[in-house]
C-alpha cells in the first residue's frame, strides 16, 4: 500500500477546501484502517466548506479531511482489535463516545460530553483511507451497495426521529416539517414501520417529489394554505400522533408543535441557525401534554441495527434520495450541487475508487 492518499482536505480557515496528497493515517492500537468505498457530502459538510459561523466556533484542528458518512473495507487492524477483521465491510458511527463519560456508562453513547465528532474534531472520510476506533465500527450486510451503506448515518437520523425512544409508531400519523433528504429518509421509514397517514411540509420542487416517491400521504407547500385546518381535517379533528422538526426554521418548529395532536410525540431534529427560538410554551406543550425526544445522532447500536435489517431485506428503497454520484476529485462538483438554492440535489455520494464509481453507476442504470 501507498504512504500517501488523495484527500478533501480543509487548508485554511476560508471557504473551499482543497484535494491533496496526505499521508495515508496508521491505525492506533484501538482503530483499524478502513479502505473508503463510498462517502456521502451531508449538512454538516456544506458548512464547514462554506465556513460559516458555526464551522467558524466549532472547527480547531485545521488542516483536516472532511467527511463522515462512509462505508468501505477494513485493510488493517490495530493490535487490540478484536471484534473487526481485514475484510470486513464496515460503516462507522460518526460520534466517537468516551468510555468515561455518564452517558457512555448507562448507554447512551451518542450524547456524552468528551464526544469527538468524525470529520469535525478529527480526520475524516472524503480520502482514500479513514482510521476510526473499533468502538465505533458496524459490520455491514455484503448486500448493501456501497452507496446505501454510506448513508447509513444520517439514515439512522431518520430511523431515531421517526421512532423516537419508545418505537412505538405503528398505525399512527406523522407530520415531517421539512424536505431535505434526512426527511425523506424519514418518510420511507415511517411507511415501512406502519404509520397510516404521512404528512411531509416542505418547500423545494425536488424535495417535495422525492418524498412522495417515498410515500408521502399528503404534501403541505410551504406558504400554501392553512396547514393545522388541513391536518385536522384529515386526523379527525386530533392532529398527527408524531410531529418532526427538520427544517432548523423557527416557523418550522412552529407548524411542528401546532400539527400534533394533544398528548402526542415531537421530535427536535432540526438545528437552529439562533440558539434561542421563542414558540409558545405553555399551550403547545404544557397544557397538551406532549413528549418531546430530542434527536442528536443515532441510539448506539439499536439504531445501526435497525437500518442495516431494513436496507439488507430491501423493505427500504432508499435509492431515490441518493440524487448524484460521482468520483472524488469532482467533490467541488458535488459540494455545489448540495450548496445551490433552489435545492436540485439531496445526497451526493463520492468514491475514491474509479472502479467502485463505475459499479456504482452499473448498479444504478440497471434499476
Amino acid at each position: 500500500m501507498t504512504q500517501t492518499m488523495t484527500a478533501v482536505v480543509k487548508t485554511r480557515p476560508e471557504a473551499g477546501a482543497v484535494l491533496e496528497r496526505v499521508p495515508v493515517p496508521v491505525p492506533a492500537p484501538h482503530e483499524v484502517l478502513v479502505k473508503v468505498r463510498a462517502t456521502s457530502i451531508c449538512g454538516t459538510d456544506t458548512h464547514i466548506y462554506g465556513w460559516n459561523a458555526w464551522a467558524q466556533n466549532r472547527i480547531k484542528n485545521l488542516p483536516q479531511v472532511l467527511g463522515h458518512e462512509v462505508a468501505g473495507e477494513v485493510v488493517e487492524v490495530g493490535a487490540h482489535v478484536r471484534s473487526i477483521a481485514v475484510g470486513d465491510q464496515v460503516s462507522a458511527e460518526t460520534h466517537i463516545y468516551d468510555p468515561r463519560d455518564l452517558n457512555a456508562q448507562i448507554g447512551q453513547m451518542h450524547i456524552g460530553k468528551g464526544m469527538e465528532i468524525l470529520g469535525v474534531d478529527r480526520d475524516g472520510a472524503f480520502a482514500e483511507y479513514i482510521a476510526v476506533p473499533e468502538s465505533v465500527c458496524w459490520l455491514n450486510d455484503p448486500s448493501i451497495a456501497p452507496e446505501h451503506a454510506c448513508v447509513q448515518e444520517p439514515l439512522g437520523n431518520a430511523v431515531y426521529s421517526v421512532l423516537g425512544e419508545d418505537n412505538d409508531v405503528a398505525g399512527k400519523s406523522i407530520a415531517i416539517v421539512g424536505d431535505g433528504p434526512i426527511a425523506c429518509f424519514a418518510v420511507g421509514v415511517a411507511r415501512l414501520c406502519g404509520m397510516t397517514n404521512i404528512f411531509l411540509v416542505g418547500m423545494s420542487e425536488i424535495g417535495m417529489k422525492i418524498g412522495k416517491e417515498m410515500g408521502a400521504d399528503h404534501l403541505l407547500w410551504v406558504g400554501e394554505g392553512n396547514h393545522k385546518e388541513y391536518v385536522l381535517e384529515h386526523t379527525r379533528g386530533e392532529g398527527v400522533d408524531v410531529s418532526i422538526e427538520m427544517a432548523g426554521a423557527p416557523p418550522a418548529l412552529t407548524n411542528a408543535l401546532d400539527l400534533l395532536r394533544r398528548g402526542g410525540r415531537f421530535s427536535a431534529f432540526g438545528v437552529m441557525s439562533e440558539a434561542t427560538v421563542p414558540f409558545e410554551y405553555n399551550n403547545a406543550v404544557v397544557f397538551k401534554g406532549i413528549q418531546i425526544h430530542g434527536i442528536s445522532g443515532r441510539k448506539m447500536y439499536d439504531t445501526w441495527y435497525r437500518v442495516r435489517n431494513f436496507l439488507s431485506s430491501k423493505r427500504l428503497d432508499i435509492d431515490p434520495v441518493i440524487t448524484d454520484i460521482m468520483p472524488l476529485e469532482d467533490y467541488e462538483r458535488g459540494f455545489a450541487a448540495m450548496m445551490e438554492i433552489p435545492r436540485r440535489a439531496m445526497k451526493v455520494v463520492l468514491f475514491p475508487d474509479r472502479a467502485d464509481y463505475d459499479d456504482a453507476v452499473a448498479r444504478r442504470a440497471g434499476r
